[in-house]
């Protein structure tokens, strides 16, 4: 055998290892999501051993009260953390690629806030003066939710995405993105002002974020939206791959870049606006959790970086909503700041990464 051929061996050899670990890694990583989704179930004010989870959840356990409180409040709530996160970071990872920006996201480009505006109407003008407004809402009213969250968050993306053709560098999009984001503020800030106080103090408590406010007769509007969401990008990852290289790169190897800008443009749109609309704006997820994915994976491919980020996406959000039920005296801490605690670090140290990287070149 030549020399050649036997590089040729071991470079094979090594690639088939590293693939082989990355798969580990991700099954690692899906168990660890299953176990920390046992844990939400059991967590709480009423503590519930995770042996008996199963049990409860399967028809074999005795407790009426624990089956009624896993069931009941949550078993939708662990649902929607598990589904909201991971398709939080699926919508960043694809801002990313759109943007060749790792620090696009749906919250740092204001594509949050846009989403925000659209469920905004629909929170602050339907219903009557005095109505709980989350509370009233049927199948219809929260697919009319997620339509208009996911309507204002293509908005916001179109005018951003328009707008970035005109600016080079990362800062000047990250501001732009700001800019925005305030300019939909002060629109949610006029609603606002004219609303009701009982429509204000719905609305207010909606901002925070929360895994808590979806039942089990809405779950499967937020699944079909995001499901929706997932199946909008309908292309293969080396696509996602090729686009990182630019547009003539993606040009080269037969990629159709406008149709799959479209594709992204709507799937992030759409993912992103729908758990707005169920959870609230929930900041940090769609940017840490695809750079966590890049970092634990250490691969650029998309095959890997799609799953990697659906599962860190779900891993964060499902802590979060375990820690925000660790204080005592039964006292529930709003979703946002823990969001923040955990992602706040990572995205600073992406910031710090590349400013030292800048400075070297």
């Amino acid at each position: 055998m030549s020399m050649g051929s036997t590089v040729a061996a071991h470079e094979e050899a090594a690639r088939e290892e590293a693939a082989r670990s990355k798969r580990i890694l991700l099954t690692a990583l899906g168990i660890l999501c299953l176990a920390l989704f046992v844990v939400d179930l059991a967590a709480g004010s009423v503590r519930i051993p995770p042996l008996r989870i199963p049990a409860i959840l399967f028809g074999g356990d005795d407790n009426p009260a624990w089956v009624a409180i896993v069931r009941i409040f949550r078993l939708p709530k662990a649902i929607t953390a598990l589904v909201g996160g991971a398709s939080l970071a699926v919508s960043g990872l694809m801002l990313q690629t759109l943007f060749r920006n790792p620090l696009a996201g749906p919250d740092s480009l204001g594509i949050g806030a846009g989403a925000s505006v659209g469920a905004g109407i629909v929170v602050i003008l339907a219903g009557g003066a005095g109505s709980a407004f989350l509370g009233e809402l049927g199948l219809a009213g929260y697919s009319a939710l997620a339509l208009a969250s996911a309507l204002g968050a293509t908005l916001v993306l179109l005018v951003i995405l328009a707008i970035s053709r005109r600016l080079a560098g990362t800062a000047s999009l990250l501001i732009t993105g700001i800019l925005v984001g305030y300019f939909a503020g002060s629109i949610l800030a006029l609603m606002v002002f004219f609303a009701s106080p009982q429509k204000v103090q719905v609305y207010l408590g909606w901002t925070y974020g929360s895994f808590a406010g979806v039942t089990m007769g809405r779950i499967p509007v937020l699944i079909g939206g995001c499901l929706l969401g997932f199946i909008a990008l309908g292309t293969s990852p080396k696509a996602f791959d090729a686009l990182v290289l630019g547009d003539r790169g993606a040009e080269s190897v037969g990629i159709d870049v406008r149709r799959l800008r479209r594709r992204i443009i709507v799937a992030s749109a759409i993912l992103a606006g729908v758990v707005t609309a169920f959870c609230g704006p929930i900041a940090f997820l769609g940017i840490a959790a695809p750079q966590g994915a890049r970092r634990l994976f250490r691969s650029s491919a998309h095959r890997i970086l799609l799953p990697g980020s659906a599962f860190l996406g779900a891993f964060f959000a499902l802590l979060a909503d375990i820690l925000s039920q660790a204080a005592p005296g039964g006292i529930v801490l709003p979703l946002n700041p823990l969001l923040a605690l955990l992602g706040a670090p990572l995205i600073l140290s992406i910031v710090l990464r590349s400013r030292s990287s800048e400075g070297r070149s």
